[in-house]
């Protein structure tokens, strides 16, 4: 009796591994269908769909990390959702509401905390990677009037299991530090500039550099010497004294460095910009096809690829990185809003919202390799984040 009952077993659980076969998490992403709330999972080997995942809420400007296994996506929400996505079951494995109003969010260096940027209420919360229970709750500094807090933006992990956010209200800077346990030591930076509204972390992990909305300029710190404080670059970066109109500010995770130059989308105008990225100074601008919001480097730095805002945003151009010639003019569909390159360059994926549809480009040939449906697609975002610092 007990041979057939083992075969029963081993069978059953066969059929188990027929059903949902073994495989890994290094080739995984996810993208994000905003009008429907769901989270499209995808695969790069064979560029195919494997699933979706629905129920998210409020994905109008969400945004995605890994866990450093890459099996885990974690969604921050607009409407203050935090939801920790299981890529290999395709399901939902945990979801809490942290917030009214979040705006992103970053994993620590060690894959085990998760913190939340909230415009309501102002500040950032911490959560245990793994149950998504709260770890600390840090409240932004209050208004003059005390009405409500700051708003934050541009939470970045970096490294020593720190965190790095701007207040956008109070013209601050906050650094976290986990390092010795879960009560952070907190460092703050004041008068950075008018009206943070985004950053950036250098790849090494050096040097954060906050965008300023309401003034020119940026804000840049230097986390190996913290105790030197803000130093003001790029004077003339910004909307400039004619106040052009702009349709959309640039994302900051829009600039790209390749070698020892750095890309940067112009505020309000037709051009991309380059920077000595040890001086931080402007060395050229390059003329393009419309106002650029993403300037994203193909991994090898070869070539830079850019994308616009409306009306121009069913354009996508191909720079050399080089002579800084535009190579390519692309028009992949209507409006084109995010680019993701796989992680050692050989795919490049694109989300045209309009079109209902990602699409999938090889970056040598500039040759369209497929297409994908989607439901009003935005952010793609492959599991290799999870060893990016800052992204």
């Amino acid at each position: 009796m007990i041979r057939p009952f083992l075969l029963l077993a081993a069978a059953g659980l066969l059929a188990a591994c027929a059903q949902q076969p073994l495989r890994g998490t290094g080739d995984l992403g996810v993208v994000v269908e905003r009008a429907t709330g769901s989270l499209q999972i995808i695969e790069s080997s064979n560029q195919s769909q494997l699933g979706r995942v629905e129920g998210l809420g409020d994905l109008s400007h969400a945004s995605v990390v890994f866990s450093r296994d890459q099996r885990y996506a974690y969604v921050f929400g607009r409407d203050g959702g935090l939801t920790k996505v299981d890529l290999l079951r395709q399901r939902i494995d945990r979801r809490v509401i942290q917030g009214g109003n979040s705006i992103g969010g970053a994993i620590s260096q060690d894959g085990t905390l998760i913190a939340v940027g909230n415009y309501e209420p102002g500040g950032v919360k911490v959560f245990d990677a793994n149950s998504l229970e709260l770890v600390a709750d840090i409240p932004a500094t209050p208004l003059a009037d005390g009405s409500r807090n700051s708003r934050v933006v541009g939470v970045i992990d970096v490294p020593g299991r720190r965190f790095i956010y701007s207040l956008f209200d109070t013209d601050e800077t906050w650094l976290l530090d986990f390092s010795q346990g879960n009560e952070p030591q907190i460092t703050r930076f004041e008068g950075i500039g008018r009206q943070p509204y985004d950053a950036l972390l250098t790849p090494e992990g050096r040097y954060y550099i906050a965008g300023l909305f309401g003034e020119d300029g940026m804000a840049k710190i230097d986390l190996w010497h913290p105790e030197r404080g803000v130093e003001r670059i790029l004077d003339g970066y910004g909307r400039g004294q004619q106040k052009l109109p702009v349709y959309k500010m640039p994302h900051l995770e829009g600039w790209t460095v390749a070698g020892n130059q750095t890309f940067v989308p112009a505020v309000g105008q037709h051009r991309v910009l380059v920077m000595d990225s040890e001086k931080w100074q402007q060395t050229d601008a390059i003329d393009v096809a419309g106002q650029p919001i993403f300037v994203m480097a193909r991994p090898d730095a070869r070539q830079i690829w850019v994308n616009f805002a409306h009306p121009d945003n069913g354009k996508v151009q191909v720079i050399d990185s080089e002579t800084h010639e535009v190579i390519a003019d692309l028009e992949p569909g209507p409006a084109v809003l995010h680019m993701e390159f796989t992680a050692r360059g050989d795919q490049l994926w694109l989300s045209v919202r309009d079109g209902e549809e990602i699409q999938v480009w090889d970056p040598y040939t500039l040759k369209l390799l497929k297409r994908l449906p989607a439901q009003s697609p935005s952010g793609i975002f492959f599991s290799s984040r999870a060893h990016e610092t800052g992204l």
